[in-house]
């Protein structure tokens, strides 16, 4: 039997595998999903064989109330409340590990008449603890990255003197505690369990507020890394008590925190900001600045009528999405302007930057949902040559990712952060709601440049009025 419940394990982690593989492309990404959904089916349903714990009526009811709690969420969440979703479920994956260690603990380590000599002794109390440090620091921190997502709390970076001392204490009293408890004698208080639970809650929070909304998109994908490092370890757990269950565990958890690794490097190169920077936090915390040598900018304001006669005269026409789009969901709007564009033989493609919007991919996301063809969305390396030989870039909602003063201001937040150099076409349309500043909290030297134009007004009207000028042209 065990034989089987190994075979069935791998078979899953083979779905796993090649659902990962598949999501790394737009025009494959639904069937990665579906395959990676399978694999994970496979492995509760020989999880539930394996352990027989539980009846399969117990089964079939928390199956079913799962199912419609992922349902329901997936029809009702907008996709721009997506983000915020993300950093829910990274905070349900940290606390289902938390929670296999914690019973793990109260099974063999609190019980006077455990095994524990059996068990590994300390080196399995050092697992059991690294588990809950994990699976409560991505609980917590990705509770903070919803709230402030979420507009319920500041976005901005809360920071106050003496923080990163703090939070090495409270590290270091972690880690201390550690040591101790693991080295001494059993069964252990479970007091000290509670406290060790109250400080690794504390350092999620403390290692989070500090992040401002710029660095969102690296902070996603890190504490998403942190939910499969806490899976993995939870994994081992389950090894050491003899459940062959634990072997998927660890793939499957590896698996996450590989890839969230690197999603999280791939974040930080785009941004040129290192993770140790990300994590001290403040990214965002400047007040706005003015640009061009501190003069005040002098915008240029353009109505929809003259922005429809500026489109029909030209060729070759770059889109550039941002967090306004998704604020304004005008992603299908965006493809009916597209799609007359085109019937006008303009040549339409869409520039992608790595962290436009609140998390990675959230561009790619919303214009595959509007059905535009995945071969019009281009990367930022391969879409900055192109530029000179655009005649119009619309941007739309974004900001930091087009601000020239990335490149020309050396005392900017975002210097040498790699942007799309829009401002080289011909002429560049923003839209914007008004004239607040990004993320970064500084103003765009781009708004101020001669050959950009301000379509004011919300993202969706805009787009709707556009559209429908270009038709009576």
């Amino acid at each position: 039997m065990d034989n089987i419940i190994n075979f069935g394990y791998l078979v899953a982690i083979t779905f796993f595998v090649m659902g990962i593989k598949k999501l790394g492309r737009v025009k494959t990404a639904k069937q990665g999903n579906t395959l990676a959904a399978w694999g994970m089916f496979f492995a509760i349903v020989l999880t539930v064989v394996n352990m027989s714990i539980v009846t399969w009526d117990q089964v079939i009811v928390f199956a079913f109330a799962g199912a419609a709690i992922g349902i329901y969420a997936s029809r009702t969440v907008a996709m721009t409340g997506m983000p915020q979703l993300v950093a829910l479920f990274n905070g349900f994956g940290g606390l289902a590990s938390a929670l296999v260690a914690v019973s793990y603990f109260f099974q063999n380590f609190s019980n006077p008449t455990s095994a524990v000599a059996d068990l590994g002794g300390s080196g399995s109390m050092i697992v059991v603890f690294i588990t809950i440090l994990i699976g409560a620091v991505t609980l917590t921190g990705s509770y903070i990255a919803f709230a402030k997502l979420d507009g319920r709390m500041n976005g901005s970076p809360i920071v106050f003197k003496g923080q990163h001392f703090l939070n090495s204490v409270i590290f270091i009293l972690i880690l201390g505690f550690i040591i101790m408890t693991s080295s001494g004698s059993y069964p252990v208080d479970p007091t000290n369990l509670y406290i060790f639970i109250g400080l690794t809650l504390v350092l999620g929070i403390a290692i989070t507020i500090p992040i401002g909304g710029a660095d969102m998109p690296v902070v996603i994908a890190l504490l998403n890394s942190y939910s499969g490092m806490a899976a993995s370890a939870a994994g081992f757990i389950l090894l050491m008590d003899g459940n062959i269950g634990g072997t998927i565990l660890i793939v499957s958890g590896a698996l996450v925190g590989a890839s969230g690794l690197i999603l999280t490097n791939i974040m930080c190169v785009a941004m040129n900001r290192s993770l140790f920077s990300v994590m001290l936090g403040g990214f965002g915390q400047e007040g706005g600045t003015a640009a061009e040598g501190g003069e005040q900018i002098q915008y240029k304001p353009v109505g929809s009528e003259e922005s429809a006669m500026i489109f029909e005269a030209a060729e070759k026409v770059v889109i550039v999405p941002g967090y306004g789009m998704a604020v304004a969901q005008a992603q299908h709007n965006v493809r009916e302007l597209m799609e007359e564009l085109e019937k006008k033989g303009v040549n339409v493609q869409f520039a992608i930057h790595p962290v436009a919007g609140r998390m990675p991919g959230h561009m790619n996301v919303l214009l595959a949902e509007a059905n535009v063809p995945y071969e019009k969305l281009i990367e930022m390396d391969d879409i900055n040559p192109q530029f000179p030989e655009t005649d119009v870039v619309l941007v739309i909602g974004a900001n930091d990712v087009v601000n020239p003063g990335a490149q020309t201001d050396p005392n900017s937040p975002i210097a040498g952060m790699p942007v799309l150099e829009v401002w080289k076409s011909k002429t560049v349309i923003v839209n914007k709601r008004g004239k607040g500043v990004g993320y970064a909290g500084i103003e765009n030297e781009l708004f101020g440049k001669d050959n950009t134009l301000m379509l004011f007004g919300d993202g969706k009207q805009m787009i709707i009025e556009l559209t429908n000028e270009l038709k009576e042209l």
